[in-house]
């Protein structure tokens, strides 16, 4: 069996030339994002996907498990936003009825309110500045570039 030969350390002028943007894009999108809808509407972009996560719920609660798992967020960093969130009534946590100490939460009306006065902006910078750019072609390809790479990286969390 021969062993496979070692990989540089470093990653290489092509591999840099597609990684610097990456990195550079994926730092400063949600500083934008945030700024705008901080400067809008004056909520944060992880508030926002907060309340994005629990419309998508329906009408249900969701566990804090569940929420952290599906907002990319750790259970700390989740539970200070939501009670950011549920001190401005946009969201109230209840215990799960088959397991009272498993907490849920769920998006109030006035929650389901600021989402839709916040989503005509966040939906506006978006298409501004990640869709209108590319073309219908290359919109495909990032959703499959994505689609590939986003299981490795939730695995890894």
């Amino acid at each position: 069996m021969t062993a496979e030969p070692q990989r540089p350390r470093r990653l290489d002028d092509a591999e840099m030339d597609t990684w610097l943007p990456v990195i550079r894009f994926v730092q400063l999108l949600p500083q934008v994002l945030d700024r705008t809808l901080k400067d809008e509407v004056g909520l944060n972009h992880a508030r926002y996907a907060i309340l994005v996560t629990l419309a998508g719920q329906g009408e249900g609660a969701v566990t804090m498990t569940e929420l952290a798992r599906i907002a990319g967020l750790s259970r700390s960093r989740l539970s200070h936003a939501l009670d950011s969130l549920e001190q401005r009534g946009w969201v109230e946590r209840t215990s799960c009825g088959t397991d009272k100490r498993t907490l849920s939460a769920a998006l109030t009306p006035a929650g389901r309110e600021m989402l839709r006065t916040a989503a005509p902006v966040h939906v506006e910078q978006v298409r501004e500045l990640v869709l209108a750019p590319l073309t219908d072609e290359e919109r495909a390809q990032l959703g499959s570039i994505l689609g590939k790479l986003l299981p490795g990286v939730t695995a890894a969390l």
